[in-house]
């Protein structure tokens, strides 16, 4: 297989998993584990002033922002880089998941 082929078959995997992750996560359990994010984005998830809403934000953005946040593509939220990084791909996809579903 040529460099060319397998670089397009790396990336349409990596691409596919991340999809995967997105329509996996189990609001539930997102729910459970946003305990941490409730004190800065509050219980609803709406946010304030300071803080972005994370509620209504899509599945696809919000893992996104923590992807960027956890590879350092984001950084100006340095408590946002420390927080996404304590995440695993679960915990980001169940998260994903609980925000989708409330209201923004």
């Amino acid at each position: 297989m040529s460099k060319t082929a397998l670089t397009i078959l790396a990336s349409l995997s990596l691409a596919f998993g991340a999809g995967a992750a997105w329509a996996g996560g189990d609001a539930a359990a997102g729910k459970a584990k946003s305990e941490a994010c409730a004190d800065c984005h509050g219980e609803d998830g709406k946010g304030d002033d300071e803080t972005p809403a994370l509620a209504g934000l899509s599945a696809a953005d919000f893992t996104k922002a923590m992807t960027e946040y956890q590879d350092g593509t984001r950084a100006e939220a340095k408590m946002m880089v420390k927080a996404a990084k304590k995440l695993s791909a679960e915990d980001i996809a169940n998260l994903a998941a609980y925000y989708a579903t409330l209201k923004p």
